[in-house]
């Protein structure tokens, strides 16, 4: 039989006893392979961020290309703030960049989506995140990611210790948004009691210097606080205090916008290290129901009280690490005590009506003065009324002229004794008629 004909019956005999859609599979699988020994080219890709988290590579990446764009790209990106001294530059979609490292070249490209390769990605990938692809030699594959990558790592690191820019979030449904965070206030500024600012900035200090402590014993490190008070005595205040002090990033939760438990979760475990997360006016943020209510749904459509523990206490609260929760309330009494026991809130701070002590401090703030013959006077009325920090910042405000300011404050403290001594009197009579 000639080699031809010898051909012809073993390729008769393969498509009777393989099934067509193997021998398919195969020479695909055989075209892939030649193309792989052919190519010497190995292509990293680098997502924004998983289902949930974002990625620190890619993040660090985009802030070390940012310092490569040259003037030979077609398209970058261009942003400023107002708080920013220069224009931020970063890469174009599409654009190559070239970086060498240790006589390695490294190909650098940003890619955003298409609506084809969205619809092929699975459900739990972030596929409407953009990415980069990270191209070289693959005989320095281990180079790439032993050394290469580590090291843009370790630059990040270090250029967002001497760069940091606080970030203020709040959540937009199930994603969190963010703008830069520009509150200038601190403990130094705080009208607030000295020794309870020392206790605070003590606590805290303790806290993040604590990371072996709660491994050891095998707790999440967090730390929970409870700010309450009357409206207007600095509980949103303090919370920046306590950002600025630490360096940390704030996430504001409204649970008004969160539409279930699920989203509670998610947006949860995408809150960075090293923040605070805060739900202020908890006790009217949303109607919380009762873990033992009987009207609890069972389709996960509400945020229930059982979630908001879970949030602070439960396994989802072990979620990343150096981070604080802060709840604010202007009535206490109203909390749940499941919501207030320590392992959830920590530490209990109140934050009352103003004393002389932080008198002083508003006036130093807003007059830079630290002695004035209205001080006693001020200072008598103060101790003897009930009015807010808030208040007296705003009568202080009122005039550039410390006088006038001192002036205005000294009449609204004596119109305030007026109408506590009217309230008695009126009380008085009350008790008589009765």
């Amino acid at each position: 039989m000639s080699l031809a004909g010898s051909a012809m019956a073993v390729q008769t005999c393969i498509n009777t006893l393989v099934p067509e859609e193997f021998r398919r599979s195969f020479v695909s699988s055989l075209i892939n392979n030649i193309q792989s020994h052919l190519c010497q080219e190995l292509i990293i890709v680098i997502e924004e961020k998983d289902k949930y988290n974002l990625n620190d590579v890619h993040q660090a990446a985009m802030a070390y290309l940012s310092f490569k764009v040259s003037s030979s790209m077609n398209k970058i990106k261009v942003k400023k703030h107002f708080d920013d001294k220069n224009l931020i530059v970063s890469l174009g979609a599409g654009e190559d960049v070239i970086d060498v490292f240790e006589g390695i070249k490294f190909r650098w490209c940003l890619h955003y989506p298409s609506k084809q390769r969205r619809s092929l990605e699975d459900s739990g990938t972030s596929s409407d995140s953009n990415y980069l692809e990270l191209s070289f030699h693959k005989k320095h594959k281990d180079k790439a990611l032993d050394c290469y990558i580590p090291s843009i790592l370790e630059w990040w690191k270090k250029f967002k210790r001497e760069d940091k820019k606080l970030q203020l979030f709040a959540n937009d449904y199930d994603e969190w948004i963010s703008i830069n965070h520009n509150h200038p206030s601190t403990f130094e500024t705080m009208a607030m009691e000295l020794d309870l600012k020392q206790i605070v900035m003590e606590d805290l200090t303790n806290f993040v210097n604590r990371k072996d402590y709660y491994r050891k014993i095998g707790e999440a490190w967090k730390r929970g606080y409870l700010l309450y008070g009357p409206p207007g005595t600095g509980k949103s205040s303090l919370i920046c205090a306590m950002a600025n002090f630490l360096k940390f990033n704030i996430y504001g939760l409204d649970l008004a916008g969160v539409g279930n438990a699920a989203t509670l979760k998610s947006l949860l475990i995408e809150t960075s290290n090293k923040s605070i997360i805060v739900i202020e006016d908890i006790d009217c943020s949303v109607p919380l129901q009762n873990r033992d209510s009987e009207d609890m749904d069972d389709n996960d459509t509400k945020v229930t009280l059982s979630s908001l523990l879970n949030l602070v206490d439960g396994l989802w609260s072990s979620c990343g690490e150096e981070k604080i929760i802060v709840f604010t309330t202007n009535y206490k009494e109203r909390l749940d005590p499941a919501l207030l026991r320590p392992g959830r809130m920590d530490m209990h701070i109140y934050m009352g009506y103003c004393s002389p002590y932080m008198f002083r401090i508003l006036a130093s703030n807003y007059h830079d003065v630290n002695e004035h013959p209205l001080f006693e006077k001020i200072e008598a009325l103060i101790q003897d009324v009930e009015v807010t920090p808030a208040t007296v910042a705003e009568e202080l405000m009122r005039s550039n002229d410390c006088d006038v300011a001192l002036g205005r404050l000294l009449n609204c403290l004596r119109c305030k004794k007026q109408e506590k001594v009217e309230a008695s009197v009126a009380d008085t009579r009350s008790e008589i008629i009765d």
